[in-house]
């Protein structure tokens, strides 16, 4: 059965909360304690801001054999709906929520009886086939679809995970067997909850308690932790930290997840943090599968013993299934892949964004990653407007960039483009704008670039 943690002495730092270092026999206690407190059956949604308070409530939620609810989002509606499908459900906070309409559990932070670190220090162990968590995706309809995920898949992901942390550490020449991370995800996020909590936990690492969000905070938050350092964050994140121009200790590692990480963007970052820079790749359904240097390829690199394969389907349109590992059974990707080997394989884009004009075919992912690679854009997207009088499934002939490159005219950049992409993938019209309306994960929802294309019309250059 896969232990708690990883953590074998019980004086070995495991968090770091607001520059107060917390050893690991310190953590077992809190998981013992706040699960004494806890009801003795139901479903847990943990909202702890803190992360480390957020560690302690999921090993207590283990120790209960009671499930974590990890929804895409919480709106009333969403909880509502969690609250009819799952009874008993309540959630735990650190901080008051008065708006939320279900049992509250305040976690106690300075109620813990002070251990000691000669005690007996016994780690926890898992039954490997006991649901740690649902995570949740909206689905077609709107409706909270549940992905079970068993402690025993997990742990081995957090492994596979830190097994290419410590690759990446060691070639950077960071040779400590620890290492800290801090992130500006949260922790009720699929990325953050492996990258910032489970990474730390299962390779006897330090987790930093904190939950930084501006350029300010994040560099705060990075002198408070010991080195080797490495930030789990965004290409939202990442953008605004460079371009606030905030000095940070030294880094040693970033990963990137959540959207795209534009290639003059993973430039920048390695060049100005002097850090290498790993993107993630992955879903809710599989959790993370693999990862590439951006800087240095456009080719993803799967995890150990996990394996993607083509499969034929009715349409002809292959189907890609990851399997192995940490995945039960083969599980369908959403993504169009181009294989190179069972391990190896270039990212074209999700199936919904293929596009087919003139009897050619490529994906949005594509032309972005050309978009983004010009000199002179900062940042930019190409869109197809649904067509109202045709199948929501049926494009326009012409695809639309909207574009933040202030230093360039609407000549140069098509110049650059035709060099790049064909005729046919042409964006018009182009629009330049000051940034483009990305979400607090660096994602660009469609229906808010719906909306920027409809106030822009009529207003792109030439």
């Amino acid at each position: 059965m896969p232990a708690l943690i990883s953590h074998t002495d019980p004086r070995a730092i495991l968090a770091c909360d607001q520059g107060r270092l917390i050893e690991a026999h310190e953590y077992l206690a809190d998981v013992r304690y706040t699960a004494s407190r806890l009801p003795q059956t139901g479903f847990v949604l943990n909202l702890c801001t803190n992360r480390y308070h957020f560690a302690v409530v999921m090993g207590a939620a283990l120790l209960r054999q009671q499930p974590m609810l990890l929804p895409s989002t919480r709106t009333p509606e969403m909880l509502l709906q969690l609250g009819r499908q799952y009874p008993g459900l309540y959630a735990v906070v650190d901080q008051p929520e008065p708006a939320l309409r279900m049992p509250q559990f305040q976690y106690l932070a300075d109620a813990t009886p002070s251990p000691s670190a000669e005690a007996s220090f016994e780690v926890p162990r898992i039954d490997a086939e006991q649901i740690a968590a649902y995570v949740f995706t909206s689905g077609s309809t709107g409706q909270p679809v549940p992905h079970a995920k068993r402690w025993g898949m997990m742990v081995h992901n957090s492994k596979a995970e830190g097994e290419r942390v410590r690759q990446n550490l060691e070639q950077h020449n960071a040779l400590s067997p620890s290492f800290s991370v801090t992130a500006t995800v949260p922790a009720q996020h699929m990325y953050g909850f492996e990258s910032s909590v489970l990474l730390p936990l299962h390779n006897q690492a330090v987790l930093d308690a904190s939950h930084p969000f501006y350029p300010a905070d994040i560099a705060q938050a990075l002198h408070r932790v010991p080195a080797p350092r490495v930030l789990v964050t965004t290409p939202f994140h990442l953008r605004a930290l460079l371009e606030s121009q905030v000095k940070v200790p030294a880094l040693d590692l970033l990963l990137s997840a959540t959207a795209p990480l534009p290639p003059q963007l993973a430039n920048q970052a390695e060049q100005t943090l002097g850090a290498p820079l790993l993107e993630i790749y992955g879903c809710t359904e599989c959790g993370q599968m693999a990862t590439r240097r951006t800087t240095a390829t456009l080719i993803w690199e799967t995890y150990t013993d996990l394996e993607i394969r083509q499969q034929a389907a009715p349409d002809n349109e292959p189907v890609f299934l990851a399997q192995g590992a940490h995945i039960e059974g083969s599980v369908p990707l959403n993504d169009a892949l181009e294989l190179h080997s069972s391990t190896r394989f270039t990212l074209l884009g999700r199936h919904a964004d293929m596009v087919n004009i003139a009897g050619k075919r490529t994906s949005l992912a594509y032309l972005n990653h050309q978009l983004n690679s010009l000199r002179g854009v900062i940042d930019g997207a190409f869109y197809w407007p649904q067509d109202d009088d045709q199948n929501a499934q049926t494009r326009v002939r012409r695809p639309i960039a909207f574009v933040v490159a202030p230093e360039l005219s609407e000549a140069d950049l098509g110049r650059a483009l035709r060099e790049r992409i064909d005729p046919v993938f042409m964006p018009r019209p182009i629009y330049f704008v000051s940034q483009l309306p990305r979400n607090s994960t660096g994602k660009l929802p469609q229906q808010a670039l719906a909306e920027l294309a409809q106030a822009l019309k009529g207003g792109a250059r030439g």
